[in-house]
């Protein structure tokens, strides 16, 4: 009974969601359109209640990124130093999890230049005040000097996410280790990232107010211009997302194993609904170990370790998500990126993977770190979070396809794989 409850609550949440969505861009339309500038209009309703119950909700996201992404990060660099247990299976792994998720990235910042789905969309007038110091000329050898911390402390006090990733990727390493000897602050991490979870949950289970009034707010000043951007957006995310899935692991498949990508998809389709109907990629594991082992024959030593793996580190979705929504809001707030910002981009998002936990619009968060990497300002997020929840189903599927393909091809080159179980119908 209990299970169900929560199922109900979730498509509740999902469904609020939508119905704020909706709703917040009919309001924001009709005010455009129809009610007359004044006291009411400007001062109450849209600077007053849309502007502080909207920039309250994503102050409250803001206040989770640092935390959330450093004990994440911390947690899951502490799994990946357990490869030392699988050897050269650990690395394999480990790398092939960080060039996917960088190719898809690089995919997404591809189609979405293509596609330009923030142009004819102008959100300047709406961008924050304090984005003026973004201007600032940063070489590209500072940059990557940067990404080192003088003091710790002050990268997490400032929100220097860079520094943060690699202060917590240090960390994380040397916990798994030093194993036990540090086994009471290993532990410390895990109940602090449980802690952040939750509280993750918390924030958004407030998401249809904050959606409805920062949609509202959006529209009111744009009326109808935003839909088509918002369409463009979608279909440049769906578009990257379907290339990633049915190109690029595909191919990897077919070159590194010789199998069938058609037979592959066919057998792993039911794990593909499951991710989709769900969008949590931590709900997948059991169903993944055992269809890799029963379907494709995949030895269960290696499914073990790199699913739960790929759950923690491999979030090629998300990474797409974020690369689409960053060219949408450069070009919607009309702030041009270069060669180096798309690098920063790939490597930000690539990084920020392994520390976005595998629970439902999670990435949203993080996409605020990605966003500050650039200078983009966070009221970007604003017009897109509405539609995540179709687009956070789409890419956890994605999401768990990678890791399946990648556990298929480590298993095939460690001799771990029964081809004649994969060949089986």
């Amino acid at each position: 009974m209990s299970e169900k409850s929560k199922k109900t609550k979730k498509i509740g949440l999902t469904t609020r969601i939508f119905i704020a969505l909706i709703l917040g861009a009919l309001v924001g339309v009709i005010m455009h359109y129809f009610v007359p500038s004044g006291y009411i209009k400007d001062t109450v309703l849209v600077n007053g209640v849309f502007y502080v119950v909207g920039n309250g909700f994503l102050r409250l996201m803001q206040m989770l990124v640092v935390p959330l992404v450093f004990c994440s990060l911390v947690c899951g660099s502490a799994a990946i130093g357990d490869t030392k247990t699988l050897g050269k299976v650990g690395v394999k792994t480990l790398a092939f999890y960080l060039l996917t998720t960088a190719l898809a990235v690089t995919v997404a910042l591809s189609l979405a230049n293509v596609i330009n789905p923030g142009i004819g969309l102008n959100m300047e007038d709406i961008m924050a005040a304090d984005n003026a110091a973004v201007t600032t000329e940063v070489s590209f050898t500072d940059t990557l000097l940067n990404i080192i911390p003088k003091n710790p402390i002050q990268g997490l006090a400032e929100g220097n996410m860079l520094q943060i990733i690699l202060f917590a990727l240090i960390i994380g390493i040397i916990l798994a280790k030093l194993g036990e000897k540090t086994a009471v602050v290993a532990n410390f991490f895990s109940q602090f990232n449980e802690i952040m979870m939750e509280m993750t949950m918390m924030v958004m289970s407030l998401a249809p107010f904050g959606v409805f009034c920062l949609i509202a707010k959006t529209f009111s000043g744009i009326g109808f211009d935003a839909f088509i951007p918002l369409l463009k957006y979608m279909c440049g995310v769906l578009l990257a997302l379907a290339v990633q899935c049915f190109v690029v692991y595909m191919v990897m498949l077919k070159l590194f194993t010789g199998l069938s990508p058609i037979r592959f998809i066919k057998k792993f389709f039911p794990v593909m609904a499951f991710a989709f109907s769900t969008a949590t990629s931590n709900a997948t594991i059991p169903l993944s170990i055992d269809t890799l082992a029963e379907k494709m024959g995949v030895s269960r030593r290696i499914s073990s370790f790199t699913i739960p793996l790929g759950a923690t580190i491999n979030m090629d979705g998300t990474a797409i998500m974020q690369g689409v929504a960053v060219v949408f809001a450069s070009q919607a707030f009309g702030i041009p990126l270069g060669i180096r910002e798309y690098i920063m981009v790939i490597a930000t998002a690539t990084l920020a993977s392994i520390g976005t936990a595998g629970v439902p619009s999670v990435g949203l968060i993080t996409l605020s770190m990605v966003f500050n990497s650039v200078g983009l300002p966070i009221e970007g997020i604003t017009l897109i979070m509405g539609i995540d929840r179709i687009l956070d189903m789409a890419r956890t599927a994605v999401n768990i396809t990678g890791d399946a393909v990648c556990t298929t091809v480590v298993a095939s080159q460690n001799k771990e794989l029964d081809r004649d179980v994969f060949m089986n119908d």
